[in-house]
């Protein structure tokens, strides 16, 4: 992509309006607009961070065997009131009544759905267990939006649902998305720690919810230093792997972490004094088991093997994709502007010519340019009548993870620049050394 044909409005200024950090760089880098409170519109880079996001929960929801389809934002009130939730839920919830005088809303979650839809088509024992999931946009009226996407109302968001045939079977598909988590956070180049949570709204009596520490979040934290010596990635396991699962969810049980909602300060305290650590986090995914909460409200019901009818055990899973492109901001980020993971990045190298007005520059970076598409390597080339210093100011901004800088100095001794955006080095390289670096 090249910036003069580029929606990239970025601005000089900082936000006053903006509390956090991720919500100032979030509008200054032009990832995002504020539309009415808590509602964002996402421009095109923030976009591509966005889909890149959700491709990665994606590939891992799918390697651990979920299913996934599309459920829509409005939702029924009378399947809410079968679960009996819809009066207790809440004014967070967006009630609507249609032009026919039904009530319907807009849906915060999709355990009410998504039981009456398995419950409509599935009738055997044969047909469990079976999780499935979707991406799709939420909605919460949050009485106080802020912080931009962290704490908006409309929200991206991956949930996926699980229904097994007894306790045994459903704890099991909570530990394989429990693995699922925590690849899926390791590549997204952060590192959430699972945390013994409280079930909130949604009930159940197994929860964790996943956290990245950053000095800006909304929960305090308390864990044991054994997590930053943890196998996130958990590459020796794989997903069929039964002793393996319950081995992870041992060890994750047994090594403290926990919110300041259930801190414990007995168990706490048993943690060596040297192993303690303490800080604040953002929530970035929650995963719940409730059992029978929803399937037995719901009158869901299958035929066991022996044709006696047996109600599904169930459980939910959902990560924060949107409130991610903040999270992984607030925990990647320096003065100069975001630090993106390579994983996320909206392109992987940013192309500058620091003299717009000289053909040698041009015509080098232009060439520079079409190899770097040809092999595929993502890259946004900032071919703008500008001064150089700006343009290297708006990278630092965007914060791609490369930096290829091509000036008439350099060129006159046969070299570029290229530049690591998370460390700041910088080399001088030939063009074809730089380009070797950048596809291999």
């Amino acid at each position: 992509m090249r910036v003069s044909r580029c929606f990239l409005p970025v601005l000089k200024e900082s936000p006053s309006d903006a509390q956090i950090v991720s919500h100032k760089l979030m509008l200054q880098a032009g990832l995002v607009r504020q539309t009415a409170a808590g509602i964002y519109a996402w421009l095109p880079i923030g976009f591509r961070v966005l889909k890149k996001i959700e491709q990665i929960v994606r590939e891992e929801q799918d390697r651990a065997g979920a299913q996934e389809m599309l459920m829509p934002t409005i939702q029924s009130a009378d399947l809410w009131r079968e679960s009996g939730r819809y009066d207790a839920y809440g004014p967070e919830m967006l009630r609507i009544t249609d032009r026919h005088k039904r009530e319907m809303l807009y849906g915060p979650t999709n355990e009410e759905m998504l039981t009456a839809l398995f419950r409509d088509d599935v009738n055997s024992y044969r047909d469990l267990p079976r999780t499935l999931y979707h991406i799709q946009w939420k909605f919460r009226d949050e009485v106080r939006p802020r912080f931009g996407v962290m704490r908006g109302r409309e929200f991206l968001m991956k949930d996926a649902y699980s229904f097994d045939l007894d306790e045994a079977g459903a704890r099991l598909s909570y530990y394989t998305q429990l693995l699922a988590y925590l690849r899926t956070f390791q590549r997204l180049g952060i590192q959430a720690v699972p945390m013994k949570a409280a079930s909130g709204p949604i009930g159940g009596d197994l929860s964790h919810e996943f956290i990245v520490l950053a000095p800006t979040g909304e929960s305090e934290v308390f864990y044991d230093a054994a997590f930053e010596e943890f196998d996130w990635a958990q590459g020796g396991l794989d997903y069929g792997d039964e002793a393996g699962l319950h081995g992870l969810f041992d060890r994750v049980s047994s090594t403290y972490a926990a919110t300041d909602e259930t801190h414990d300060e007995a168990r706490w305290a048993e943690v060596p004094e040297a192993r303690r650590r303490t800080g604040r986090g953002i929530e970035v995914g929650h995963i719940f088991y409730f059992g029978d909460k929803y399937s037995a409200a719901m009158g869901l019901k299958v035929s066991g093997q022996d044709g006696k009818p047996l109600t599904p055990m169930m459980g939910s899973y959902g990560i924060g994709v949107s409130r991610l492109v903040g999270a992984i901001i607030e925990a990647s980020h320096d003065d100069k502007g975001i630090v993106w993971p390579a994983a996320v990045a909206p392109w992987q190298v940013g192309l500058v010519t620091m003299r717009g007005d000289d053909a040698a520059s041009i015509t080098a970076a232009d060439d520079i340019y079409a190899k770097l598409t040809a092999a595929g390597v993502e890259t946004l080339y900032d071919d703008r009548d500008e001064r150089g210093g700006v343009k290297l100011g708006t990278q630092d901004l965007i914060g791609l993870p490369w930096q290829l800088i091509v000036g008439p100095r350099g060129l006159a001794a046969g070299t570029v620049e290229l530049k690591n955006r998370k460390t700041g080095d910088k080399e001088e390289l030939s063009i074809d050394s730089a380009l070797t670096k950048l596809t291999s």
